[in-house]
């Protein structure tokens, strides 16, 4: 059987693919096993793997709103918009995680002209500046002008002295972050030029959706029991992460949310971080 993917290319349909994908939600296998089945005698020719995923969401959402949860991860960056604002700020709160000290949205002077840095970081000494590309759809790729772009900005600031986090720095790295992925030429670029990429898939094991499940790092998008809208406000009240909710609840009542429902967005968040 042939599927339509995202990008519009037609190909055989991968019931492995599925099948993993289904498995990294955290659903037990008799739930994966009868999903699949599920999926299977609703699927046609031609099918997209847009309605594809919609199928396995709304068969995972009946068993469980943590494992809709997770399946919905993707798109849960994706809800990080429009302008890629708060995803700069989940990027941030990454690599925070692993013990960087970061800053968000900073205007910093370089050789030649002032230079808008979304995220920098700093550990043992070391300083990078993080430029994070946002796509608000899966279509959306990143090729060879981006990172070719970042090196020239880079370079503008790094032989200028810097207040970022203490005293006078000066920025030693630079790290390309998207939601989505890198052309191939703009991997190769940035591998020869000494630019880190960071993407969904990239690298292999140490992409953006390993850093999530290694430290439990969901965004507050993924979550089922909450509408755009609420989400959206407790994204402007600083509430990132899923972690977040269950550390400060007081947020949920700050944006109207009744006990009940409150009661039940902590009991799905709480199911979400004990699947890691």
């Amino acid at each position: 059987m042939k599927v339509i993917k995202h990008s519009g290319h037609v190909v055989p349909f991968d019931i492995e693919k599925l099948k993993l994908s289904l498995q990294k939600s955290g659903a037990a296998p008799d739930i994966i096993k009868e999903s699949l089945v599920q999926i299977q005698n609703q699927m046609y020719e031609g099918i997209t793997t847009k309605q594809i995923y919609k199928l396995a969401f709304a068969i995972l959402k009946k068993a469980s709103n943590a494992h809709a949860a997770r399946y919905n991860l993707r798109y849960a960056l994706q809800m990080l918009g429009p302008a890629g604002f708060f995803f700069e700020k989940f990027i941030s709160r990454i690599y925070a995680a692993e013990g960087y000290k970061t800053r968000t949205n900073l205007t910093l002077q370089g050789k030649c002209v002032s230079h808008e840095v979304d995220v920098a970081l700093k550990k043992e000494n070391k300083v990078w500046m993080v430029e994070c590309k946002f796509h608000s759809s899966r279509e959306g790729a990143s090729d060879v002008k981006v990172p070719m772009y970042i090196l020239s900005r880079f370079n503008d600031l790094k032989s200028k002295h810097h207040t970022i986090f203490s005293g006078s720095e000066n920025i030693d790295s630079c790290i390309l972050v998207t939601n989505n992925r890198f052309t191939k030429d703009a991997e190769n670029f940035a591998i020869c030029s000494g630019i880190t990429l960071l993407s969904w898939d990239y690298p292999k094991n140490n992409s953006i959706k390993n850093k999530i499940d290694k430290e439990g790092l969901y965004p507050i998008t993924c979550l089922t029991t909450l509408s755009m809208v609420e989400k959206e406000k407790l994204l402007i009240l600083d509430q990132i992460l899923v972690k977040d909710l269950i550390n400060d609840s007081k947020s949920l009542y700050k944006i109207g949310i009744s006990e009940n429902r409150i009661r039940n967005v902590l009991k799905e968040a709480s199911q979400i971080c004990k699947l890691i």
